[in-house]
């Protein structure tokens, strides 16, 4: 690995909003093609974070557009789309990004740790599939330590704010009698099931009914809080008696549409999905509110500002991290010549003048003696970044004293 062609393109909600962001959501299916595809483009590494709220491709190349036009020949959305809202960043300051979006830095609400298990899952995908290497394998777990210890020494995530707990302070500000209304929540994922649960701890709603494609998952989390369940079957008849719908799947199409209502009752739809699951033209219809994950994401709290304070904390241990990735980086360039050193090192050993020595060295203590020379070597270079002259150092100070 070079450090200086790791490279990462994306966008974000920064400059592309929610629209726009789900032309280019990848999906398992995409994310498989995508790295199927990648040596084509001359990448061996590469990994693909997409959630609600980015989708980023990052790899090791001197062309980071080659990332684009992988990236956009299996999505919706295309290169010039995609290009007039992306960042790219590279070496140095790529790095730096994956720190910062590892530990919530960048995230639409700040210090969301959800992001986390995100990383976890996209380089899981791409490990499994060969397009991890070691040094990149090594900055992901340095990414993902160093957000481990951002969340444990400081409050950056702090108190209960994420996309689903928006949607329960949403429903808490615009919903009336919480306890009288039918809700229907379609999909039981990560964040469909956070977002029941907080229903359930925040606002005592009980009168709740899950749906998933995968009735198991949607049976489980009813047991485990006393709810009920439907069929997918079921969903359009649902859909009309529910006053409140939160719609948290995973679908590459909208799976709500405006034909399946056959009522004028009034409905809050909350969408936290992307691509968006709810067609765009049902919240046009009469006594219809719809609302995505931008609109949930403008939320702003005490939660936020005690957050907001605990930036620099999280900055400073994103620096020491890097830091000491960095230096492992520098050092593992090293490891071939260590290597040469130590057989240099065995044979200069064997040879006559020293294994004839007037008191010779049994092999266990040359073994010792020699991985001696070799770590104050590798203390050497890292202190001055030069190898030349300490491998004829460590040479010379062998000989001298075996």
């Amino acid at each position: 690995m070079d450090i200086h062609k790791f490279c990462v393109a994306g966008i974000n909600y920064k400059k592309a909003d929610a629209v726009l962001r789900s032309l280019f959501a990848v999906n398992d299916d995409q994310y498989f093609s995508i790295l199927n595809n990648a040596p084509s483009f001359g990448l061996k590494e590469v990994f693909v974070l997409s959630t609600c709220n980015r989708t980023e491709i990052y790899g090791l190349t001197d062309n980071a557009e080659d990332l684009i036009s992988l990236l956009c020949l299996y999505t919706p959305g295309n290169v010039k789309t995609f290009t007039s809202s992306a960042y790219i960043k590279k070496g140095h300051e790529a790095i730096e990004h994956i720190f910062n979006v590892a530990a919530g830095l960048d995230s639409q609400i700040l210090g969301d740790y959800e992001i986390v298990g995100q990383i976890k899952t996209a380089t899981r995908f791409a490990r499994q599939h060969g397009f991890l290497g070691a040094h990149l394998d090594r900055l992901v777990n340095s990414v993902l330590q160093s957000s481990k210890l951002i969340k444990s020494t400081t409050a950056l995530s702090g108190g209960t704010v994420s996309v689903a707990f928006a949607a329960t302070q949403y429903i808490k500000k615009h919903v009336k009698n919480i306890g009288n209304k039918k809700i229907l929540l379609l999909g039981t994922g990560k964040i469909g099931s956070s977002a029941c649960k907080n229903l359930v701890d925040y606002l005592g709603a009980k009168n709740i009914t899950l749906i998933n494609r995968s009735p198991e998952k949607a049976t489980e989390l009813a047991a485990a809080l006393g709810l009920t369940t439907a069929a997918m079957e079921d969903l359009e008849a649902e859909v009309n008696a529910a006053d409140i719908i939160v719609v948290a799947t995973n679908a590459p199409q909208p799976v709500i549409l405006s034909s399946h209502i056959k009522t004028s009752k009034p409905k809050l739809i909350i969408d936290l999905s992307i691509p968006f699951n709810v067609e765009e033209s049902l919240g046009r219809l009469p006594n219809m509110r719809l609302v995505n994950v931008d609109e949930l994401s403008r939320l702003k709290d005490e939660t936020l500002k005690k957050r907001e304070a605990e930036v620099p904390k999280a900055k400073t241990i994103i620096a020491e991290s890097m830091q000491d990735f960095v230096e492992w980086y520098y050092m593992r360039r090293h490891v071939p010549m260590l290597k040469d050193l130590k057989l240099k090192l065995k044979e200069l050993h064997s040879h006559t003048f020293i294994s004839n020595a007037a008191s010779p060295l049994c092999e266990s203590t040359v073994n010792i003696k020699i991985q001696r020379v070799v770590n104050e070597t590798a203390c050497r270079i890292k202190e001055t970044n030069t190898k030349g002259c300490h491998y004829i150092a460590a040479i010379n100070d062998f000989i001298c004293t075996a």
